[in-house]
Formats: structure tokens, C-alpha cells, sequence
């Protein structure tokens, strides 16, 4: 039976969490987490997708959030992607797991496998990806867009819970929530790329920004429409699969939460350390603000 997390949370003292886990399609809730508290921040940046979810889970604290809204309710241009990550620096968190389904773009990445990407190819046309402006301007490093720590964490929980894990990758992250034409899917296969999807890139940029560590479980549901042999995307096709998925990502990311160090010593945690152009004395208040916040 599924336990219904306590909405007196709001009311009360806000619990922190030390891991965020954002759920993609399918992935709505995480019935392990025990002791769950519903939690809605305030963020600069407007409201997030929905409540956080917060309680613990092989004895860290955990905040889950549904990147669409439960119900699935936004698309993926109409996601507060700032708030979102916002909201869980505000909890505390230090390191985000993002469960996402994606394409395949190559023969030899087959639906119902894992990808835990590092590499993205950014094409969306109407994200706002940085916390930045307002007052500050900087330029954080995203050379390597992915903790490589807990992406490798990511990776060997996979392969403990019977995954076929491929632990590199490339996604490419389109604007949505239309499918790839033909042409289009050609052209990011001329690229190089391995995966595709409409959110990771955004998410990613953000992280970054907030020194959060960042990785991706990226759950196959399909061929891109590349493929020549394979039958056309369809929504049908891609929920049958998301359930089957979901069930993965949950005992993967049961099996790597107890594994995750409490101190981080990856450059995630200072990213911002040497980003900020604008001198401090021209910085308004409220960007001084906001910097406090992001680097805290």
C-alpha cells in the first residue's frame, strides 16, 4: 500500500535533505522513502513542479521532486527548471540524481537499458538556464557537465540491481514536446550523440550554477525515429516501457543512496568560486543575495 506523505509539513519546520532525486516520466514517487514529509518552497524564481517529498532512505535524507508535476501535468518547456533546483539547494541538498527516459540514437543501446550520460548537446530554444543576470554576471566551467563521483556511483549501482548500464553517453536535449523529424534525428546521429531528451541539459546548466553535483540514470524507452526497422515513437510504446523503468530506477537508486559519501570533494562544490565576472562593488543587493545562497 502506498503510504500518503503528511501535508502538515508546509506548516512546520522545514526538513533538510542532503540527496535530491528528480523523477522524469513514470517516475511519479519513490514509495521506500520512509517517514515522508510533503514540503513546498518558496523559491525567487516562482513555484517548482510540486511539492517536495522528503524522508529518508538508507539513512540519508532524500527529497524527491516530479520534474512534471504529479499527473504529469508540464510539459517540458513549461518546467520551472530554477526553481526546481532552487527549491532543493534551499533544502540542503549537496547532489541530484535525475531519472530521465530518453531516445536511442545508436543500434547498440537498446530500450530498457541505462545510460548514465556525460556529455550533453544543448538545441532548445526557450530555457532559461542560468540563475545568473538580475544584477551578476558569470561564467561557471561545463567542460564536464556531470559529477563524475556520483555519476560512477550511478553506474555501479545499475550493474548491482541487474541493469545493462552503458556508463558514457552524449544526450542531446531538444526543445519538445513535439518528437524529432527524421532530418532532424539524422543530424544529431551525424553528431555523434547517444541519447536524446527534453530536460537533462537545462537541469544540468542549473546544477552547475548551484554547486550541486549532478547525474543522469537515463532509461531507454525507444529508437529515436532513425531507425529504420524499429516501429514509429509512440506515447503508447513509451509508457508500457516507463513503467518497467520506473520500477528500475527505484531499486537502483534504493541500492546507491546508502553508498554516497556525506563529504564531497569533487570541483561541483566550488564551482562558482572563480565564475562571477561583475565586480563586487557593482553587485546590487539583491545579487549579493542570491550569490550567498548559490554558494553556500
Amino acid at each position: 500500500m502506498t503510504r500518503r506523505p503528511s501535508r502538515s509539513a508546509s506548516r512546520t519546520a522545514t526538513p533538510t535533505a542532503a540527496i535530491g532525486v528528480i523523477g522524469g516520466s513514470g517516475l511519479y514517487a519513490m514509495e521506500s522513502i520512509r517517514g515522508l514529509r510533503e514540503v513546498r518552497v518558496r523559491t525567487p524564481f516562482g513555484p517548482p513542479s510540486d511539492a517536495y517529498l522528503v524522508g529518508e532512505l538508507g539513512g540519508l535524507r532524500v527529497a524527491f521532486l516530479s520534474r512534471h508535476g504529479r499527473g504529469h501535468r508540464l510539459m517540458p518547456s513549461e518546467i520551472n527548471y530554477r526553481a526546481n533546483l532552487f527549491g532543493l539547494k534551499q533544502l540542503g541538498v549537496q547532489r541530484v540524481i535525475s531519472v530521465s527516459a530518453v531516445g536511442s540514437m545508436k543500434e547498440s543501446l537498446h530500450p530498457g537499458q541505462v545510460v548514465v550520460p556525460d556529455q550533453f548537446i544543448d538545441v532548445t530554444k526557450q530555457r532559461v538556464s542560468t540563475f545568473l543576470g538580475r544584477g551578476v554576471v558569470g561564467h561557471v566551467g561545463f567542460g564536464d557537465p556531470v559529477c563524475a563521483e556520483l555519476a560512477s556511483l550511478l553506474a555501479e549501482a545499475g550493474r548491482r540491481v541487474g541493469a545493462t548500464v552503458h556508463p558514457r553517453g552524449t544526450y542531446v536535449c531538444i526543445e519538445g514536446p513535439q518528437f524529432s523529424t527524421r532530418a532532424e534525428s539524422q543530424l544529431y546521429r551525424s553528431w555523434g550523440v547517444d541519447i536524446i531528451g527534453m530536460t537533462n541539459a537545462t537541469e544540468a546548466k542549473l546544477a552547475r550554477e548551484a554547486q550541486l553535483c549532478y547525474a543522469t540514470i537515463a532509461l531507454i524507452t525507444d529508437y529515436d525515429c532513425w531507425h529504420q526497422t524499429a516501429e514509429a515513437v509512440t506515447v503508447e510504446a513509451i509508457l508500457h516501457l516507463l513503467h518497467q523503468n520506473a520500477e528500475l530506477a527505484k531499486r537502483l537508486i534504493a541500492d546507491v543512496v546508502p553508498k554516497i559519501p556525506t563529504v564531497r570533494r569533487c570541483p561541483c562544490r566550488s564551482s562558482l568560486r572563480d565564475a562571477i565576472v561583475t565586480a563586487p562593488k557593482a553587485q546590487t543587493a539583491g545579487a549579493r543575495r542570491l550569490l550567498a545562497l548559490l554558494q553556500r
